[in-house]
């Protein structure tokens, strides 16, 4: 075993390394009867922390 595989993150570590950097989250479901494709969702997410350094994609309503 070497030291990072010994190591162990506390799941609030985890996601405050993961938000500080982004996480993409893509995926597609598809829900199909005998092969005739019913359903098709494609999923995609951008999971970020925003603070003052960096400003939120969306404008200030007025």
């Amino acid at each position: 075993m070497t030291v990072v595989e010994r190591r162990e993150i506390a799941l609030v570590d985890l996601l405050d390394r993961l938000l500080a950097g982004g996480v993409v989250i893509t995926g597609d479901i598809t829900l199909r009867i005998a092969d005739v494709d019913l359903v098709r969702i494609d999923l995609n997410a951008l999971i970020s922390s925003v603070n003052q350094n960096v400003p939120s994609p969306f404008e200030e309503l007025s």
